[in-house]
């Protein structure tokens, strides 16, 4: 399954969830926020859970663990 979708004509190329118009980014500014990945589902429902799930297991793999630390 592809969670993300970067697409020139898709607000200008911003990366998306797969088959919606919701940044990607708009995930980790309500997570920042302090809501829960329900509550973000909730406000797009367009989105599904497995994207979502996809997204974080990405974003884990990519930002070394040091990183992680540093900001917990």
């Amino acid at each position: 399954m592809q969670a993300i979708k970067v697409d020139p004509d898709i607000l200008g190329g911003v990366p998306c969830f797969a088959g919606t118009r919701v940044p990607v980014v708009s995930l980790f500014d309500y997570l920042r926020g302090g809501h829960t990945v329900d509550f973000f589902l909730s406000q797009f429902p367009t989105v599904s859970r497995e994207q979502v799930d996809q997204v974080l297991d990405d974003a884990k793999r990519i930002v070394p663990s040091e990183a992680l630390r540093a900001a917990g």
